[in-house]
């Protein structure tokens, strides 16, 4: 058991630390489907939980489908 909870806890730390975070590949999709722009998907990727945030508090009926 403490084998595979040394395998799980090495695995996280290195998921983490290697590509982009959750909030910002979330962030990145949101931007995109709203504004069609690569400029605004890499600031919003930047910004991550702030616009993933944002953008659920500005949404329209519309963009929930």
């Amino acid at each position: 058991m403490i084998l595979f909870a040394q395998v799980s806890i090495q695995t996280g730390q290195v998921a983490a630390q290697s590509g982009i975070g959750l909030g910002s590949a979330i962030a990145v999709v949101c931007s995109w489907q709203r504004n069609r722009s690569i400029f605004w998907a890499i600031l919003a990727g930047i910004l991550s939980w702030i616009y993933v945030i944002y953008f659920a508090i500005t949404r329209e009926e519309d963009e929930t489908k």
